[in-house]
């Protein structure tokens, strides 16, 4: 079956990093464009990142990350990573990775994927 598993959040004070991997089954994710996506209590899912389909697929961040994340792709683990430094309170929230076939383009907007993970918890606090 088509999953995607999200992995490697957790509880982390400001100025810190966290790395979010998420792990494909199913399809090979370089045919996909790849999207990263959070959600904190009360808030709509935000666009944070994303890829691509292919090498040359674009590549998105929110100006509210940009910077301090990074978008990466291990085509032999079949894994799109989420390399977060500088982390502020503001950035926790329940994070997403999600898939939509053969684009090379990726719009930071939800309604564009398809295929969604199940969210792993990002907590930035002292």
């Amino acid at each position: 079956q088509v999953q995607l598993v999200e992995s490697g959040g957790g509880l982390v004070q400001p100025g810190g990093s966290l790395r979010l991997s998420c792990a494909i089954s199913g399809f090979t994710a370089q045919y996909y464009a790849i999207g990263w996506f959070r959600q904190a209590p009360g808030k709509e899912r935000e666009g944070v990142s994303c890829r691509g389909s292919y090498d040359d697929g674009e590549i998105n961040y929110a100006d509210s990350v940009k910077g301090r994340f990074t978008i990466s792709r291990d085509n032999a683990k079949n894994t799109v990573y989420l390399q977060m430094n500088g982390l502020k309170p503001e950035d926790t929230g329940v994070y997403y990775c999600a898939a939509t076939k053969l684009f090379k383009v990726c719009p930071l907007t939800s309604p564009a994927y398809d295929g969604w993970g199940q969210g792993t918890q990002v907590t930035v606090s002292s």
